[in-house]
């Protein structure tokens, strides 16, 4: 198929901005989460109800969590374990009421731990510890919405910085890389992420979310752990803001950005106030939803796509899983692929995976890594993405859609492509530019950083109408082209 090219700089126009993230689809800091508008924009016009929705590369779970809310049918594979587990919780959350009882009850089972590790002379609980190049510079307790600022007996003191050395028990032995791209080394631990004390209660909490509750909660109590790790670390930086007249600084609480950047210097947070912190977010989410639909999730494929369920999750290799659903039972393929070198999932992800004692298959992730030992080079992910895609092909239904969220810096990226160019069982629509709901520290800083991805657009076996009915729907998109994107350089 011969195929026309323009460039990005000739759009006349650009997408309305998305509304970024919020209730369910804010709470996680899952890497590379695309906006949720898109996804429900093309599962609504390329799907009818019960329909099968496929997402090789699930990700944060989000698309999952969308067709479910418009009665679709979804299957979804990821190569990272955090990826299923926060979509079971996406699919099938607790009541917020049953939630907030269980934080309540987990706090009053670890109040006493929190006031050994956080406890001041005066009674409080420290907040923040403010270090400067090792040292303990300030020390802050909060009074209502308030964080103030304390001086410290010499009691406090001593009890603060000579804190006994504390190992995780918990926690499986993290496999990190040379990588410098994400600050990794390979000789990273967990005590070089965390104080003494935040892994202390880390290790609490890891111990009353393994059997205390039901499997809804337990899963509910592991996620808001995950998405609270990186506040309650090493790699929260604190932000100086000079005064007026340059007469005061005002430091501010920053966040744990991407990585494992260690800076100078930084905020230690009360590990305990991350925690519950998040977990009102989630309760906050949940109650803002109005009956939410429950998934049944299927045990096998064929209990899905024989009606009597309506998700179907699993954890691996999306090449094996892929060969295992029939030839053209699949109504959209809608999927997000990791976009050469970047973000590298698992090599981000193994802060929360280790400290959950999940296992990451990092032979089989289609990435490519900065990290050299790795060996995960521009060749192999183009091959492997290749046959993703063929096998993407070969189980849509005819006039199935699949729909590709892309973009790289360079031309050689782009190559795993050429399978759907060159097939001769699907037909290139279009394409539009799709603005993402919020930045990227990791590529927004570097040079050629990208600022959105396409949406590129492909049906399989289509007569000229179909097609022409798609493309009709897709014309109207801000930047909507049917030529296919020029990389040449």
């Amino acid at each position: 198929m011969r195929q026309e090219t323009f460039k990005f700089c000739e759009f006349l126009e650009t997408p309305q901005r998305p509304k970024g993230y919020n209730g369910l689809s804010g709470f996680h800091k899952y890497w590379g989460k695309k906006p949720i508008e898109t996804s429900e924009f093309l599962i609504t016009h390329l799907t009818s109800q019960n329909e099968v929705v496929l997402d090789p590369f699930l990700g944060s779970g989000l698309i999952a969590r969308k067709c479910l809310d418009l009665n679709r049918k979804f299957i979804g594979f990821d190569i990272n374990p955090l990826s299923i587990e926060l979509t079971e919780l996406y699919l099938n959350p607790p009541s917020p009421r049953e939630l907030k009882q269980a934080i309540s009850e987990i706090y009053s089972s670890l109040k006493d731990d929190i006031k050994s590790l956080y406890g001041l002379s005066n009674g409080k609980n420290a907040s923040h510890y403010l270090w400067n190049q090792g040292e303990l510079s300030q020390v802050w307790i909060k009074e209502g919405s308030k964080r103030i600022e304390i001086a410290l007996s010499e009691q406090d003191l001593k009890h603060i910085v000579n804190s006994k050395p504390y190992e995780s028990t918990l926690a499986r032995q993290p496999q990190f890389f040379d990588n410098s791209r994400i600050n990794a080394k390979s000789s990273l631990k967990l005590s070089d992420l965390f104080s003494s004390r935040a892994l202390r209660l880390i290790d609490l909490l890891s111990g009353l979310s393994s059997s205390q509750y039901d499997d809804n909660l337990n899963r509910a109590i592991r996620m808001i752990l995950t998405a609270s790790l990186g506040q309650m670390s090493k790699m929260v930086f604190a932000i100086s803001k000079r005064g007026k007249g340059a007469v005061t600084n005002k430091i501010e609480v920053g966040s744990w950005v991407i990585g494992y950047w260690r800076p100078a210097v930084y905020f230690e947070v009360n590990a305990w106030n991350c925690f519950e912190n998040k977990a009102f977010k989630l309760i906050k989410a949940l109650n803002d939803i109005d009956d939410l639909p429950a998934s049944q999730l299927a045990q096998s494929l064929p209990q899905l796509l024989n009606n009597d369920c309506n998700s179907f999750l699993r954890c691996g290799d999306s090449e094996e899983w892929l060969q295992k659903i029939p030839s053209g039972s699949i109504k959209l393929v809608l999927t997000d692929p990791p976009h050469g070198d970047r973000i590298p999932y698992l090599e981000l992800s193994e802060l929360w995976n280790c400290i959950l004692g999940y296992q990451a298959d990092y032979h089989n992730e289609l990435v490519v890594s900065n990290a050299k030992e790795r060996g995960k080079t521009i060749e192999k992910y183009n091959q492997k993405l290749a046959k993703i895609l063929a096998e993407s092909i070969r189980v849509l239904v005819d006039n199935g859609v699949l729909a590709v969220m892309f973009n790289a810096r360079k031309k050689a990226h782009w190559d795993s492509l050429h399978t759907l160019e060159d097939s001769q069982e699907v037909l290139y629509v279009g394409c539009y530019p799709m603005e993402y709901s919020a930045g990227s520290v990791i590529q927004d800083n570097r040079i050629g950083g990208l600022k959105y991805d396409y949406v590129l657009i492909y049906i399989k076996n289509a007569h000229q109408k179909a097609r022409q009915e798609i493309a009709n729907q897709f014309c109207e998109i801000p930047g909507w082209l049917s030529e296919y994107p020029n990389k040449e350089s």
